[in-house]
C-alpha cells in the first residue's frame, strides 16, 4: 500500500539511516545480573521482576547510583565512529525509574541519586553537536514501581485489579510530554510491551506525540499502529519485508549491563546482520548496556568501531540502499529438519547478499568465491563492474548471456569481512 507523501517525507531519514544505537541504562546496572548472591540468567534489566524485589527495596539502589565516568560526548562519538545515524536510550524502563530530571515525581535520576545530573539532557546536546538523531525508549505500560502500573504482581497484585488509567494519566503521559518538551527534536519514541494498551489508550499517546512533535516517529510496540514495525528482539526475518521496519538487537545476550555476559558479537557478525537486514528492507538498532559507572564495555566499543571502519569504505552500499531483487541467497527451508512447531527449519544462506540503488547492484561477498562470481537471474545489462573498496573503481571483466552474469574477481578478497562488488546496470 502506497504511503501518503507526508508520511514518506517523515520516514525519509529512517529509510536512509539503516543503523542505530540502542542504550539500556538504569538502576539495574548496579546489581548487573545478581541479587543477594544469586545470579539470574535472564536479561539484566529484568532483575527487579525476576528476583521479585519489593519496589521500596529496589528504589534504595538510587542512593548508590553515581556514574562518575559518564561522558555523553564519548558515547555519541562512539556511535558516530560505528557509522550509526541515530541513538535511542531508555528514559524509563519497566523498573519505573526515569533516567531524566522528571518533575512528575522525585523518583528519578536527578532527584533520587547522589549524582544529581540529567544524562538525557547531556546526550541530547551531544547528539546535536555530532549530527546524530536522538530518540527515547519509554515503557508506557509496564512500571514495576507504581501500584497501578502493569507488571508488578508481587507487590501490587494482578494487573486486572489495577486502575491502569490512573497510572497512565498521572505518570506515563506527563513524562512523555516532558520528553517531547525539554530535549530538543526527538527522532522517535520507542514504546514497549503494550500490556493493557487498548486502542483508546494508545491513541492518547499518538495524540500527544503528534501535537507536540509531529515529525517524531512512533515504533511498533505502543499497542496501536505506529510509523514502522518493530520486529521481535533479535528476530531477523528470513525474506524481504515490505514497509518500514526495524530489528532491535543485543550485542551480547542482555540489554541492561550484566557482569557475567561477555559473549560479544564480532565485527563480522554485526556487519553480516546489518547488511542482511538492509537487503531485506529494514533497520538495525543495536544495543549496548553501560555499567553503573557510566562506561560502555570496551569490547562493545571496539567491535562497533570496527564495523564503522568497514562502513567508512562501504557505506554507500548500506545507507539508503534498497532490497535485493534476487532472494535465493537469503537461504531456504530444510524439509528434513523440523522446528518445535513442526515446520521446516530455515537455513540462512551466508555466502552473499545484495543491496541496491537506482542503476546499481551491490553484491556483498562474505565468502570469497574465488576468481569469479556468477549471477543467474540478473535483469538489464551490466555496463560496468568494480570493487567498491578500490578507489579508482577499476573495471572488472564481465561476461553476460541473458540473465547469467559472470564477473572476473581479484585473486584476493579486498576485505576480510565483506567485499562489495558493484554492478552498474542499464535497462
Amino acid at each position: 500500500m502506497a504511503q501518503p507523501a507526508a508520511q514518506d517525507a517523515k520516514m525519509q531519514w529512517f529509510r536512509e539511516a539503516k543503523f542505530g544505537l540502542f542504550i539500556h541504562w538504569g538502576l539495574y546496572a548496579i546489581p548487573a545480573g545478581e541479587w543477594k548472591g544469586v545470579r539470574y540468567d535472564h536479561i539484566g534489566e529484568w532483575i527487579m521482576h525476576d528476583a521479585k524485589i519489593p519496589a521500596l527495596e529496589y528504589a534504595e539502589l538510587a542512593k548508590q547510583f553515581n556514574p562518575v565516568k559518564f561522558d555523553a560526548d564519548a558515547w555519541v562519538q562512539m556511535a558516530q565512529d560505528a557509522g550509526m545515524k541515530y541513538l535511542v536510550i531508555t528514559s524509563k524502563h519497566h523498573d519505573g525509574f526515569p533516567m531524566n530530571h522528571s518533575l512528575v515525581s522525585p523518583y528519578n535520576v536527578y532527584d533520587a541519586t547522589p549524582w544529581h545530573r540529567d544524562p538525557l539532557k547531556e546526550l541530547a546536546a551531544a547528539c546535536a553537536r555530532h549530527g546524530i538523531r536522538f530518540g527515547f525508549y519509554y515503557s508506557q505500560a509496564q512500571d514495576w514501581h507504581e501500584p497501578n502500573g502493569a507488571g508488578n504482581d508481587w507487590d501490587f497484585g494482578p494487573d486486572d485489579k489495577k486502575d491502569f488509567d490512573q497510572y497512565l494519566r498521572s505518570k506515563a503521559e506527563p513524562q512523555v510530554k516532558e520528553l517531547l518538551t525539554n530535549y530538543g527534536p526527538i527522532c522517535l519514541i520507542w514504546f514497549d510491551t503494550p500490556r493493557m494498551m487498548n486502542g483508546e489508550r494508545g491513541q492518547r499517546f499518538i495524540d500527544i506525540v503528534k501535537s507536540m512533535q509531529p515529525s517524531t516517529l512512533i515504533d511498533g510496540r505502543l499497542g496501536t499502529a505506529g510509523d514502522y514495525r518493530s520486529m521481535g528482539d533479535n528476530a531477523i526475518p528470513n525474506s524481504v519485508v515490505q514497509g518500514d521496519w526495524e530489528v532491535p538487537a543485543t550485542i551480547n545476550h542482555t540489554w541492561g549491563f550484566k557482569k557475567n555476559d561477555t559473549d560479544w558479537k564480532s565485527p563480522a557478525e554485526i556487519t553480516f546482520k546489518l547488511v542482511d537486514i538492509a537487503s531485506k528492507g529494514g533497520n538495525y538498532l543495536l544495543n549496548v548496556g553501560p555499567t553503573a559507572e557510566g562506561v560502555i564495555p570496551q569490547a562493545s566499543q571496539d567491535n562497533l568501531r570496527a564495523v564503522g571502519r568497514w562502513l567508512k569504505v562501504n557505506g554507500e552500499s548500506v545507507y539508503g540502499a534498497g532490497v535485493t531483487p534476487f532472494g535465493e541467497e537469503l537461504g531456504a527451508a530444510d524439509n528434513s529438519k523440523l522446528d518445535k512447531n513442526g515446520k521446516p527449519v530455515f537455513v540462512v544462506g551466508t555466502a552473499w547478499r545484495c543491496t541496491t540503488k537506482p542503476g546499481k547492484l551491490y553484491i556483498h561477498l562474505f565468502q570469497w568465491p574465488g576468481r569469479s562470481f556468477e549471477l543467474l537471474k540478473a535483469t538489464g545489462k551490466v555496463a560496468k563492474a568494480y570493487m567498491l573498496a578500490e578507489a579508482s573503481h577499476k573495471p572488472l571483466k564481465v561476461k553476460q548471456q541473458g540473465g547469467r552474469v559472470t564477473v572476473a574477481l581479484p585473486a584476493q578478497a579486498p576485505d576480510p569481512i565483506d567485499s562489495v562488488l558493484v554492478l552498474e546496470v542499464t535497462k
